[in-house]
């Protein structure tokens, strides 16, 4: 019986070091679990329509207070707002700073600490780059690139004193593949990927910024050559508003280990 005990003794008192490397204490919690969403504020910017009503959609359903940003589809934001069980609307033109930061100053006193931001408000025009103006280019650089800095940067000063936030800037396959036509959207969407990472780096630890990369999501209105993309894609299909709600709730409760990363939720199509 002394013997057994001793050999059970012995079997606790394994060694600290093992191959010249320090044995890590055995945990059975895993890593830190992600921040909850319930009773959270979330501001989706373009949050009426299209992807962005599927990201408001779902961040209702995880328990988030949602604030919808909109600028002229006023009617489908009442919709989602509605659809969110009563989401807070807040109207601005994302081409004016001075509009930008009245929008996070009313958020800010109608709800109290921002906790997430959505960046999804863009522009999609196709324009011949031979034939490109400046007010086109601006007109879309503006809204795809810099209203994202502009209220990043606006959402980040709160969520700093706040001392935690999430930061999800939706980019788009286009920053990762180059299309002919549409150089000043793909430009556009290349700068928010490189945003996301410059910004992860610059806001951490307290504020992580991921980016989620879609394919084709096709609506009503999808032209021939997003069919052929989609045919072109090895998931054989197009995406859906809430597949990209689905990665964009992923980096609005993932630990802040998960930063500076982009998700291109896009059937495969960015391999080919």
């Amino acid at each position: 019986m002394d013997s057994q005990r001793s050999n059970r003794a012995r079997r606790k008192a394994a060694p600290p070091v093992q191959d010249g490397r320090e044995r890590l204490p055995h945990t059975e919690t895993g890593p830190p679990a992600g921040p909850d969403l319930a009773g959270k504020v979330v501001l989706v910017t373009g949050g009426a329509r299209r992807i962005g009503r599927g990201i408001a959609l779902r961040l209702a359903r995880e328990g988030a207070r949602v604030a919808i940003h909109y600028n002229t589809s006023e009617d489908e934001a009442r919709r989602t707002a509605e659809a969110c069980g009563g989401a807070m609307l807040f109207r601005a033109n994302l081409e004016r700073i001075s509009e930008i930061e009245r929008m996070f100053s009313d958020l800010e006193q109608s709800a109290g600490s921002l906790y997430g931001l959505v960046n999804n408000a863009a522009r999609f025009t196709r324009r011949d780059p031979l034939e490109l103006t400046e007010q086109d280019w601006d007109s879309l650089v503006d809204v795809n690139l810099k209203a994202v800095f502009f209220c990043a940067q606006q959402a980040a000063r709160r969520m700093r004193r706040a001392g935690e936030g999430r930061i999800v800037n939706i980019s788009s396959l286009g920053g990762l593949r180059p299309w002919a036509d549409y150089a000043h959207y793909c430009s556009s969407k290349a700068g928010v990927i490189m945003l996301t990472r410059a910004l992860a780096k610059a806001l951490a630890p307290e504020i992580t910024v991921n980016s989620v990369a879609p394919g084709v999501i096709p609506f009503a209105d999808i032209d021939a050559e997003g069919k052929r993309m989609i045919q072109a894609t090895p998931a054989r299909r197009g995406g859906t508003p809430e597949e990209i709600a689905g990665a964009v709730v992923y980096f609005l409760k993932a630990s802040n280990f998960v930063t500076g990363q982009v998700l291109a939720v896009d059937g495969g199509l960015s391999l080919r």
